[in-house]
């Protein structure tokens, strides 16, 4: 099994959990290698690891069996950039907050690898969507696990977007921004927002208002197979549209349609786990002290 490692930068009070890390690794017979950002990044921290550094240019489909991320939800969706359409698993280690998609305690590291190295694991699939106009702002990586949000500038006034479903109306938009969300992301963004949770296999995306001047819009739970697009109009000089943790400064009128991507991320769940058990474990669901 070749394992490939891929973290950003730490504060000092993970580096033992990172060192652990590569120790239990080191335990088991797998191939492991490092990606070249962690890699530089522990240079200073850790010193030399002894493991090989990834060629991230290189084809990773049928090299890399499995990506281990160090770090919180952030840096799981760097990584979806990285493996793009390969099917590659991933499994994430939380050393951020909440964690929905690095699920795994740092205190469970060892009991984690163990399980992965001996395939004692499912596969949680995952549906991906992306964005496409005349201009190509995102390049090849225009597709996002979490959401695409069309948003406001900090100093701009609210902004006017105008979402068609297959072509036909919709719904015009004021507001500060609109997020379109994936079932993975429901409980990211759009869910700070008022959006709803909805379950990863359910094939739906939701529509979620930010910060929307008329009050009886609502966010609105529609199926994954449409093609959504969008007009927006701004009186300030330009707006933000991000992709996942990307982001992009549009300064002209244009037009962008928002569908699945094609492909799906493979998250590794343990057996112990699941999605309800993560829900219930990060939202402490049935722990309100008002209830004993």
């Amino acid at each position: 099994m070749r394992i490939a490692v891929y973290g950003r930068q730490f504060n000092d009070t993970v580096i033992p959990y990172i060192q652990q890390v590569f120790d239990v690794l080191a335990q088991h017979n797998v191939e492991v290698y490092i990606h070249p950002q962690l890699q530089a990044t522990l240079q200073d921290q850790i010193g030399n690891l002894n493991f090989p550094v990834l060629d991230s240019t290189s084809e990773l489909k049928g090299f890399i069996d499995v990506f281990l991320t160090l770090g919180g939800d952030g840096t799981m969706l760097d990584v979806v950039t990285l493996i793009r359409d390969s099917g590659i698993p991933v499994i994430g280690i939380n050393f951020g907050r909440l964690g929905f998609l690095a699920s795994v305690n740092k205190d469970d590291i060892a009991a984690a690898i163990n399980a992965v190295v001996n395939h004692q694991f499912t596969l949680d699939s995952r549906e991906l969507i992306c964005i496409s106009s005349e201009a190509e702002i995102f390049g090849k990586d225009n597709f996002a696990l979490n959401d695409i949000t069309i948003h406001k500038r900090d100093d701009s006034a609210m902004i006017t977007m105008h979402a068609y479903l297959n072509g036909e109306f919709l719904n015009t938009y004021w507001g500060d921004g609109i997020i379109i969300s994936t079932s993975t992301g429901s409980t990211a963004y759009s869910l700070s927002c008022g959006g709803p949770i909805i379950y990863p296999q359910s094939d739906s995306i939701v529509l979620t208002p930010v910060s929307p001047h008329n009050l009886n819009v609502r966010p609105i739970v529609l199926p994954d197979n449409i093609t959504l697009t969008f007009e927006v109009q701004t009186r300030s000089a330009n707006y933000l549209i991000s992709c996942d943790s990307r982001t992009a400064v549009i300064d002209t009128s244009m037009k962008f349609d928002i569908r699945k991507a094609g492909f799906r991320l493979n998250l590794i769940r343990l057996n112990n786990e699941s999605y309800l058990s993560t829900l219930r474990n990060k939202l402490l669901w049935g722990l309100d002290a008002r209830n004993y």
